[in-house]
């Protein structure tokens, strides 16, 4: 039988939220050229979150885009890398990636494998609302909504409103 326990509800998500963007803010000292990029699926609907709140602190407009890195995915059987799935120019950018759970860092490496393909950012920074640890690349979120440590055997989901019909992250075991 599988047990379920709510580890954030909507408020701790939308403070998480808030304060990526403040952390964010506060490393870039600005972000004139910057975008954030989604990773398909609920990364997108964060990240919009996250330009929407830093638009509101800062004032300034973000491009904000997804992308699907499914073709890039070294541990499933997909077809031939057509290009990459967005359409904006990368170069000279800072690109901050947002994700909805960083568990393995395959989806992640993926993402950095797209982004070159794409492009020379300037640099690459990654947001994360959940890291579950279990690493196994060398990859490390420069900004974390919430540290979960979990099993293997457990499995973290995050739901967001705009995609499930409501804000939360649940570990399911």
């Amino acid at each position: 039988m599988e047990e379920e326990r709510v580890l954030m509800d909507e408020q701790n998500i939308t403070r998480a939220i808030r304060r990526i963007a403040h952390e964010i803010l506060e490393r870039n000292r600005g972000l004139e050229n910057a975008i954030l990029i989604g990773i398909e699926r609920r990364g997108i609907f964060l990240a919009e979150r996250l330009r929407k709140e830093i638009e509101s602190i800062e004032g300034v407009h973000l491009d904000c885009t997804s992308m699907n890195v499914a073709m890039y995915r070294d541990d499933r059987d997909m077809r031939p890398k057509e290009g990459v799935s967005f359409a904006l120019d990368t170069t000279g950018k800072l690109v901050i990636l947002v994700d909805d759970v960083l568990y393995t860092g395959r989806t992640i490496r993926s993402a950095l494998n797209a982004l070159m393909d794409a492009g020379r950012p300037r640099a690459i920074q990654l947001a994360v609302l959940v890291d579950r640890g279990h690493r196994e690349l060398p990859i490390r979120a420069d900004f974390v909504g919430k540290n979960i440590p979990t099993s293997h055997l457990e499995n973290v989901n995050v739901q967001v409103k705009e995609f499930d019909g409501t804000d939360a992250v649940i570990l399911t075991t």
